[in-house]
């Protein structure tokens, strides 16, 4: 295959090219406004860049027709691709780039007292984490997971379900001016790994076939079992779900302890 035809999406999605694009241009107008340092530029465009390459390339059919490759998928759209673009700080840069018309508009829904309800209770530490996993364990459940990779609606839904969960629950953790204390943020991301581990080892301990949609779509890799393709799926979840955290704590303690302190 002509390396460029990685490039062609498998199936055409408006939605990831004008939410790409928007944000690409906020960032840049933005960034010529404000200071940012070269790793936030970075961090900023892989993270968007790994988004659109997993699920608007040749990259999703992979992901359509190999359980393990759904899998590193996932772990772009729910972790890296929203932990990288959280770290790069781009909130500042994005306001920055936006016309005042939308900045208006902005400032008009923050106003909006029933979003600031929905927005506490959704940074809720606790509500925090049960989405996080409860998430994955609801798009992995068998029944659950045949219908999302029949239906192109659904698939997209769960898809962009995990990008927005993952901006979520990574900007919580990782800001620094967030209400919740280091601790606190440390605890929820060292409380999300357990589920994960657990889910994962189900997967990857289940002598049957879990999820026949593989078969039933045509594997990408013939040459690999069911089985042996549920359990590299398994282990992505199983080796991801401290991999993350640990990162993401370490990062955390390492800006807490070069903050100023108040003496």
């Amino acid at each position: 295959m002509n390396p460029l035809q990685w490039l062609v999406p498998w199936e055409s999605s408006f939605a990831v090219i004008i939410i790409t694009v928007v944000t690409a241009i906020l960032f840049i107008r933005g960034s010529l406004k404000c200071r940012l340092l070269f790793r936030q530029k970075l961090c900023f465009w892989i993270g968007l860049l790994s988004l659109y390459a997993v699920s608007h390339t040749q990259i999703d059919y992979y992901a359509e027709h190999a359980f393990f490759v759904h899998q590193l998928q996932s772990l772009v759209l729910h972790h890296l691709g929203p932990f990288l673009i959280v770290l790069s700080c781009p909130k500042e840069a994005l306001l920055a780039g936006f016309p005042v018309a939308g900045k208006r508009l902005i400032r008009m829904v923050s106003g909006w007292k029933p979003g600031h309800y929905l927005v506490n209770v959704l940074l809720h530490p606790a509500s925090a984490v049960i989405l996080f996993v409860g998430l994955i364990a609801f798009w992995l459940l068998p029944s659950i997971h045949f219908i999302a990779m029949l239906d192109w609606r659904i698939y997209r839904l769960m898809n962009w379900s995990m990008v927005l969960n993952g901006l979520l629950f990574w900007g919580l953790v990782l800001n620094s001016h967030s209400k919740w204390s280091p601790g606190s943020r440390i605890g929820m991301m060292l409380a999300v790994i357990p589920p994960q581990i657990l889910i994962g080892a189900l997967i990857f301990f289940t002598p049957h076939e879990l999820y026949p949609i593989y078969t039933l779509c045509g594997r990408a890799f013939t040459g690999m079992s069911s089985i042996t393709d549920q359990q590299i799926g398994g282990l992505i979840l199983w080796m991801n779900a401290a991999m993350m955290s640990v990162i993401g704590i370490l990062i955390l303690i390492h800006k807490e302890l070069r903050a100023p302190k108040l003496v």
